[in-house]
């Protein structure tokens, strides 16, 4: 157990120990709060929800690998998530959700002030989910929206769904991580991420591990990445079909447009620094001339 933080794993929790976790919640003194794969009763349940709703300093609440078990759980977190402000990183990897989990705890994920990460992988969701999620996208700044969303392994979704959500994230204004590893995509829905990658100008991270891709899908992403500006950075395609020489020329790419960007990045600190130096044009030459008692004078001499 760390400062500011509750992590337990695989552990059966004592009515004594939900107690203490609900009073240091309601203390505030609880940053991250992770029961990941714990049993407890559905009464101590509805306890952590209680102290979550109270807490004004948990920002990270991980219920991974089936906490959320059923829909009367899902009820609870959803009334906790309406009245909790602080909470930024929502993770509910592996619990049982379905569509009809996902529409009871959608308006409270909708309206949350502070929510930009969201894990819902292996969470048995399907089209109708994925409708939802994409409402967690909004295609302008005026509205807050999710900066990391996790979708991994979740088969039901159907390639009609993951169009709707390549859709969301072309116009997302927000979203800088998307993980949809493990799930049966393939070669066509693949094509609809390179589009949507394409016209995104903040997305950064894709992870398609898994995701039965082809050498089809690798050459499309390749082209896309050689011949788009995008933000992406890190595109993660193993454990799929794809030769290591495709692989090889898509991470070259992405490590070129990096060291583009922070050599930009330097020089535009080093002009921050010392607004003298300015840069060459065509029709005129800066030159920079230094007096004698230090002060620095900038001398513009036309060519």
């Amino acid at each position: 157990m760390l400062p500011g933080s509750i992590q337990i794993s695989g552990e059966t929790l004592s009515g004594a120990e939900i107690r203490d976790i609900c009073e240091s919640l309601r203390e505030n003194s609880v940053r991250l709060l992770s029961l990941r794969g714990c049993q407890l009763s559905e009464r101590d349940f509805g306890h952590v929800c209680r102290g979550v709703a109270e807490s004004r300093s948990l920002a990270q609440l991980n219920l991974n690998l089936g906490i959320v078990s059923n829909i009367n759980r899902v009820k609870q977190l959803a009334e906790a998530l309406k009245t909790n402000r602080s909470v930024q990183s929502l993770f509910l990897h592996g619990s049982p959700l379905t569509d009809a989990g996902l529409a009871l705890l959608n308006p409270a994920l909708s309206i949350h002030p502070s929510l930009v990460a969201l894990d819902l992988g292996d969470c048995m969701l399907g089209d109708e989910g994925i409708n939802l999620i994409c409402g967690l996208l909004p295609p302008d700044g005026a509205k807050s929206g999710l900066k990391e969303l996790t979708l991994s392994a979740n088969p039901g979704i159907t390639s009609k769904g993951w169009g709707r959500l390549a859709i969301a994230v072309a116009h997302s204004s927000q979203l800088r991580v998307l993980n949809l590893d493990y799930n049966p995509l393939g070669d066509q829905v693949a094509g609809m991420l390179a589009v949507a990658v394409a016209s995104s100008r903040t997305l950064e991270v894709l992870d398609l591990e898994g995701t039965g891709l082809t050498n089809q899908s690798a050459q499309t992403l390749l082209d896309m990445v050689e011949n788009y500006p995008t933000a992406l950075r890190t595109l993660i395609l193993a454990e799929n079909n794809i030769s290591p020489e495709l692989q090889q020329q898509i991470s070259d790419l992405l490590s070129e447009g990096e060291e583009e960007e922070e050599t930009e990045a330097r020089e535009v600190t080093a002009r921050e620094k010392n607004p003298w130096i300015c840069q060459n044009n065509s029709s005129s030459q800066m030159v920079l001339v230094t007096s004698g008692l230090g002060d620095s004078l900038l001398a513009e001499t036309e060519m």
